[in-house]
């Protein structure tokens, strides 16, 4: 893992300050002499700067994005556990973690981080700017901020602005947070029994109906209790508590509901009429917590867009799960034309 440390006061959108912020990240493969081939992967809630680990069926050697032809960057965002500055940091004017005086964070915020990195980093150009989830809000986000950046942009699982849906979503898991007894404890354990519950309330939003009726269907009709999709419920937060916790998960739940491209700038079709970048919008048909109308309304609204569909059963995280038709729309639609001119 490497580290950026950025020495100054870091304002935040709402105006309050971070006296200093680290950013931890991850590159893979070479800059090339003519700097045309950086490849720019934004994470979503619970992910890392390790995007080999867990995108693994997309980014490696020989993959769709092939870490020996392409200068592969990913960053982990603000607010973050797994290196960046968030609410478990230092913070050096008290010398003690921030803990709940960690503030708000936003995408643009996360974005504004990740330009100061391409800035420390050299580069001037990114062929491809692509992330899911809450990664494909930091791409769509940035590029607007810096149309002149990017030459391609995938948005995968996305939208222009959070919904009122996915914002219930988010508070129905912080309450299950804010239930946990411990929460206002100043512990880094604090709320983890909560985060649990809310990390099986976010599941139920990350999959389906038939996702369930596929996986966790009960081939034993005599049982009363004990049931798989039960088990499976609790494994999942047993899962995610063992590597993540309750303020990191808080602070981008927040950041998720912050996001709106067209906060300040007229409105959302105005923002998003800036991106200059070709871009790719993908929906996934299952999703019920960014429905395909959402990247359908990208499509129609940023110039130069496509919108394709995957029809998955896995729901939202049909963009983690669906290498293989992501593969196939990757190739046709930015690197077929890239190829020939990366030297």
């Amino acid at each position: 893992m490497l580290f950026f440390d950025y020495y100054q006061p870091f304002v935040l959108e709402n105006n309050e300050i971070l006296p200093t912020i680290r950013i931890a990240y991850q590159t893979y493969g070479k800059l090339n002499a003519s700097k045309n081939n950086v490849v720019w992967i934004c994470h979503a809630l619970t992910a890392n700067a390790e995007a080999t680990t867990w995108w693994s069926g997309l980014v490696g050697a020989s993959k769709c994005i092939d870490i020996e032809k392409y200068f592969v960057v990913c960053a982990n965002i603000l607010g973050s556990c797994y290196g960046s500055t968030y609410a478990l940091s230092i913070n050096p004017l008290t010398q003690r973690p921030y803990f709940h005086t960690f503030p708000l964070i936003t995408i643009r915020d996360m974005v504004k981080a990740h330009i100061l990195l391409r800035k420390h980093l050299g580069i001037e150009k990114i062929l491809l700017g692509i992330g899911g989830s809450l990664g494909g809000q930091q791409v769509v986000e940035w590029a607007i901020q810096e149309p002149e950046v990017f030459e391609n942009i995938v948005l995968i699982a996305t939208n222009a602005v959070h919904s009122a849906w996915g914002i219930a979503f988010n508070e129905s898991q912080r309450m299950a947070i804010a239930t946990d007894a411990t929460w206002q404890t100043d512990s880094p354990q604090a709320g983890i029994n909560g985060m649990k519950t809310a990390r099986s309330i976010a599941l139920l939003s990350y999959r389906n109906y038939n996702t369930y009726q596929h996986t966790q269907t009960e081939p034993n009709s005599e049982k009363l209790e004990n049931f798989r999709a039960s088990s499976y419920q609790n494994y999942q937060g047993e899962k995610l508590a063992k590597r993540f916790d309750a303020f990191a998960y808080w602070t981008l739940s927040k950041a998720m509901d912050s996001h709106n491209v067209g906060r300040g700038r007229g409105s959302i079709e105005q923002a998003l009429a800036k991106i200059k970048a070709k871009t790719l919008c993908i929906g996934i048909s299952s999703d019920i917590l960014f429905p395909p109308t959402e990247q359908q309304f990208l499509a129609q609204h940023i110039p130069h867009a496509t919108y394709k569909e995957i029809h998955s059963l896995y729901g939202h995280d049909g963009f983690l799960l669906e290498y293989e038709a992501l593969t196939r729309l990757l190739n046709e639609f930015v690197f077929a034309n890239n190829t020939k001119s990366i030297s």
